[in-house]
């Protein structure tokens, strides 16, 4: 059984992490490098990429599932994409029994936020009560493709402050979706600066999904196998510094 993951770098490790929790599997995962960022491409050139992306995918691997784990493709092509892929989205189920002030940011890339898509999600998944703030993240994701993240860590803690602290404490933020992909490998630094502040991460929802499918020749452990369209060697470092030591492969999209 093989599953593919992909997005447009290291945000499917977060996603990654949970399924592996979930069930054993072999994961196919692709690191599409050589297009990041998604979060600041249009649509028209992200239905490009990911129409792309999911023929070679299929011809080369022909999984059970893809998982495209990437928040942006997910909410901006939501209905152009096939329904076999599981896609990850904004956790804003049952979120007004979650937030005391009903102050709710979704942090998201500068896509999403500038999309009209994004507000009819927001319409369809909450209740009148629940305010919702989308804060363009995309400097955030920039700091964990880059890795910037594992060596500078106070300018790491700089750069969350600048975009986060004023608009968080303005507009009474109790509850923020990590609505990139990439965002979780900052939750310590999030959780250290906004302590009353609950941060939602998908990958357990996407985890979900890909566990209750029926899924044939389940393997009695994990495997992990990774591709990158781009740097493979600096990949591979960066990966390294998060004690992840398999071998990054090249790969054409």
């Amino acid at each position: 059984m093989t599953i593919v993951v992909f997005d447009s770098g290291f945000g499917s490790l977060s996603i990654i992490k949970e399924i592996q929790k979930k069930i054993k599997c072999e994961i196919i995962y692709i690191a599409d490098q050589k297009n990041f960022p998604y979060g600041k491409k249009s649509p028209k050139q992200l239905l490009k990429i990911i129409k792309k992306s999911l023929n070679i995918i299929e011809k080369k691997f022909n999984p059970q599932i893809i998982v495209l784990a990437s928040n942006t493709p997910s909410l901006l092509l939501r209905s152009k994409l096939p329904k076999n892929i599981i896609n990850v989205l904004p956790p804003l189920k049952n979120i007004e029994k979650i937030s005391k002030s009903k102050n709710v940011a979704i942090l998201a890339t500068e896509s999403v936020v500038k999309s009209s898509l994004i507000n009819n999600y927001i319409k369809k998944n909450t209740n009148k009560k629940i305010k919702v703030f989308k804060i363009n993240a995309s400097p955030l994701v920039d700091l964990v493709e880059s890795g910037k993240f594992l060596t500078k860590p106070k300018y790491t803690e700089k750069i969350i402050k600048t975009n986060l602290t004023k608009f968080f404490k303005t507009n009474q933020i109790d509850v923020a979706t990590l609505s990139s992909t990439h965002l979780p490998f900052l939750l310590k630094f999030l959780q250290k600066q906004f302590p009353n502040v609950i941060f939602l991460n998908p990958a357990n929802d996407v985890a979900k999904k890909v566990a209750r499918k029926n899924l044939r020749n389940i393997p009695n452990r994990n495997k992990l196998t990774i591709f990158t369209t781009g740097n493979s060697k600096k990949f591979q470092e960066n990966l390294i510094k998060i004690g992840i030591k398999n071998k990054v492969n090249s790969f054409s999209l």
